[in-house]
């Protein structure tokens, strides 16, 4: 066994000590200048709690309230643990009524604050909703809401390629719905409407390290980012953007894959008791009683059901989306929209292929890809074509 102290080789001794190591392991990363992390790094806000009648409030050193728009400060202290909830007046910090219906708690550079014991880099925003429930908004940079991205996106047990695609793929996504809700409370959600974010807790060595190797680098197709999407597993063939949203462009029209067959999601059976169908339906304002039938009517370019008809014993009939049909029955129970539908009893069996809507990156690909050779860009340019790799200070001038 080797230690980190001295390793002696024959023909000459190799001193190799711990500090040396520690030498070694900084420089596996690239470092960038104050200058470029700064005017790559930008703020980005982040709902990562919402609808709560209080909240556990926690910080280790130093912190500052202040009440918002106005920036004056309400109170602060050394060690913070407290609990917060909305009150007639304002919000309850404790003991005491703070007559603001938003504040921020900040603490200094590199310190952490607790939200119900998860732990968040930046500085925490609480707002007061008309209902009388709390909404929490996380102030943090942008390069630092990656490190509690990627983990929870990825394995942080992929080839490291796979992780920085991943990586510029969740800041292009990141900044791009950062300008599109400049003017609302906050750029995006903590979910998988968004992006999935759980803060400091869920940073890893390898993840943080995708983060640092691409420092600012985005996706832009004729000079501009667009929406990055991207999907766990696509079957094959990835979507058009056009078949599911208002969205017509080269770098999102659908590529060839074919790298996803090892993914734990590339095949799935799904039974759902054909009462929970008509429910939701009826609770979408179908009029469909007893199902008798479920027909896919036509498919799309990539094989995704485009349109479905439903039938009850009656004779009555209707007709709607793959993409309808998903979002009415959930996007975690029906995985995909490329389904086969087979009626069994009181059941409607789906057999199908892939997770996600499919569209952009499919985040399994990029996993068999690297583990063919492929490095990020080359796997970045297949997802999205025509789309070219550029670093954020390059296009300020348009966030």
């Amino acid at each position: 066994m080797q230690d980190n102290r001295l390793i002696c080789q024959k023909g000459g001794v190799k001193i190799l000590t711990l500090l040396s190591l520690v030498l070694v392991l900084s420089f596996a990363v690239p470092q960038a200048s104050a200058a470029d992390e700064k005017e790559n790094n930008p703020i980005i806000r982040v709902l990562v709690l919402d609808n709560r009648d209080s909240i556990s409030l926690a910080a280790k050193g130093t912190y500052r309230v202040y009440s918002m728009p106005q920036d004056k400060l309400l109170t602060g202290g050394y060690i913070l643990h407290t609990k917060v909830s909305a009150s007639e007046q304002g919000i309850m910090f404790g003991l005491r009524e703070l007559k603001f219906s938003k504040i921020r708690v900040t603490v200094p550079e590199g310190a952490l604050i607790y939200l119900d014991g998860r732990s968040f880099r930046g500085t925490v925003d609480i707002i007061k909703k008309d209902n009388m429930k709390l909404a929490v908004i996380n102030r943090i940079a942008l390069e630092e809401y990656l490190y509690g991205v990627l983990y929870n996106e990825v394995s942080h047990r992929w080839p490291i390629e796979a992780i920085k695609a991943q990586g510029i793929t969740a800041r292009t996504f990141a900044l791009y719905q950062a300008r599109q809700n400049k003017m609302q409370d906050y750029d995006l959600t903590n979910d998988i409407y968004s992006q999935v974010y759980s803060g400091a807790t869920s940073e890893r060595w390898s993840t943080t390290r995708a983060v640092k190797l691409t420092l600012g680098k985005v996706l832009i197709y004729k000079g501009d980012i667009f929406p990055t999407y991207y999907h766990a597993t696509c079957g094959g063939k990835t979507e058009d953007a056009a078949n599911l949203w208002k969205i017509d462009m080269e770098p999102l029209k659908g590529s060839e894959c074919g790298f996803c067959k090892e993914s734990p999601h590339y095949k799935w059976t799904k039974h759902i008791p054909l009462s929970e169908i008509e429910k939701k339906l009826g609770d979408n304002g179908y009029k469909i009683e007893k199902i008798k039938s479920v027909t896919v009517m036509a498919r799309n370019k990539s094989g995704r059901v485009d349109k479905m008809e439903i039938g009850d014993d009656s004779g009555v009939s209707c007709m709607l989306t793959g993409k309808d049909f998903r979002r009415m029955m959930g996007p975690n129970d029906l995985r995909s929209t490329n389904f086969e539908p087979s009626i069994d009893n009181d059941k409607l069996t789906l057999s199908g292929i892939g997770w996600g809507h499919g569209v952009g990156m499919c985040q399994w690909g990029a996993k068999g890809m690297s583990e063919h050779g492929k490095n990020a860009e080359e796997i970045l340019k297949i997802y999205y074509p025509g789309a070219e790799i550029t670093t954020i200070d390059k296009i300020a001038g348009k966030l």
